[in-house]
């Protein structure tokens, strides 16, 4: 009776490890649960079965693991909830590529560093070189770093 045991409670720790990290990663229920069953299933053999048996269920345990994790890893169950698909497109910058320093607009959001301005009609995203701006502020395009629209306020 104490082998059946202990062989359902390491079957049961290798479903939960499995679970744990394939189906639900992270540190979860299932991941406790796991721990708990193996540390139990060897506490038990060593408290029950003796010495000898103890380090039988505990190489057999470790094996066992290792081999189902493997195992599962290269079966095709992982393929099919992969996901495949590749994302391929681009934010448009064409808007941006048209803005130069010294050009002139206004403010849409209110610019807390970051945040968008109307320029030649267009709306873009844009950051303040220091000061918070509210929203419908004149500003100008002081520089431009990469795809970054640095804005100042528009001086009177």
């Amino acid at each position: 009776m104490e082998i059946v045991i202990i062989v359902l409670l390491v079957l049961a720790a290798i479903a939960l490890l499995l679970v744990e990290l394939f189906l639900i990663p992270g540190i979860s229920l299932a991941g406790i649960a796991a721990g708990c069953c193996i540390v139990y299933a060897n506490y038990y053999a060593f408290s029950n079965l003796g010495q000898t048996g103890g380090w039988i269920t505990l190489a057999v345990s470790a094996l066992t693991t290792i081999l189902s994790v493997v195992l599962f890893m290269r079966s095709k169950t992982l393929d099919k909830i992969a996901l495949k698909s590749e994302i391929d497109s681009t934010v448009d910058r064409s808007a941006e590529q048209r803005i130069k320093v010294g050009d002139e607009g206004v403010s849409t959001t209110r610019l807390a560093l970051i945040g968008y301005a109307e320029i030649h009609g267009e709306i873009v995203e844009v950051k303040s070189t220091g000061e918070f701006l509210n929203e419908k502020t004149p500003i100008r395009v002081c520089r431009i770093q990469g795809s970054v629209i640095l804005v100042e306020r528009k001086a009177d």
